[in-house]
């Protein structure tokens, strides 16, 4: 029996990247999901917490809850609202065997993908240099890949399933594991330093050769496209399911 998907997209897909959504969408379908989007979601409460309001947030986590707890599984295209998740609802929840199973059944899209599904390989082709941005939350608090202050054998599972594809290379940074600078509400209330990170990033893929820079969180990527694009440099920007949607 497919495996009933609740589909979880955050706020900033809903309202400023949709395709994102549909990619999501349309990759778990092709791999036998049985997907279903709650209209009834709402924000995580990842904003209200990042800026000290948590009273506000828990009534969002409690909602959650109730909307995403009968799926089998719950993905979502964005490592920070799923670390908020699992990371960051407990204060909310006392005992509760119901959150203890959410947190259990809760993804990052490519995560999901590969250690719940078991996907290695992607077919289609992609004839693209391809830069991969490591966001914080995914690296540093759900360990989606390796982290260069650990020397732990090197691992990445999105990165993985990008070299799976016929015609894609993946370049090499200097700082592979550097954050862009946007942080939600760090990039409004520390603007010129969340500016100089970014354009840090930006410029660590020219020099490798990016021709397309792609991350698992569409937050770190729209902060990264805002500065390729006023100083008009020629780097195009997907989310890793666009391309996974567009090689299927």
């Amino acid at each position: 029996m497919a495996p009933k998907v609740g589909l979880f997209i955050p706020c900033y897909i809903d309202q400023l990247y949709p395709q994102v959504g549909i990619a999501t969408l349309k990759t778990l379908e092709h791999f036998g999901c049985d997907v279903e989007y709650p209209e009834s979601q709402t924000c995580c409460g990842q904003p209200m917490a990042n800026t000290g309001c948590t009273n506000e947030v828990g009534p969002l986590a409690r909602r959650f809850l109730e909307i995403f707890k009968s799926y089998d599984a719950v993905v979502c295209p964005s490592g920070s609202c799923v670390s908020m998740v699992k990371h960051h609802y407990d204060e909310y929840f006392t005992d509760n065997p119901e959150y203890e199973a959410l947190k259990a059944k809760t993804f990052e899209f490519c995560e999901y993908l590969t250690n719940e599904l078991g996907i290695d390989k992607l077919a289609g082709r992609f004839p693209h240099k391809v830069g991969l941005h490591q966001s914080c939350h995914g690296l540093r608090e759900l360990r989606l890949a390796s982290s260069s202050e650990l020397r732990i054998e090197p691992f990445g599972p999105a990165r993985a399933l990008l070299e799976s594809i016929d015609g894609v290379e993946v370049t090499t940074l200097k700082r592979p594991d550097e954050c862009c600078g946007f942080g939600g509400t760090f990039a409004v209330a520390e603007e010129a330093v969340s500016c100089m990170m970014g354009e840090d990033r930006v410029s660590d893929h020219e020099q490798a050769g990016t021709e397309v820079l792609t991350a698992l969180d569409m937050s770190c990527l729209m902060h990264m496209s805002g500065i390729i694009r006023r100083q008009q440099k020629p780097i195009r920007v997907m989310h890793i399911s666009e391309i996974f949607a567009e090689c299927l």
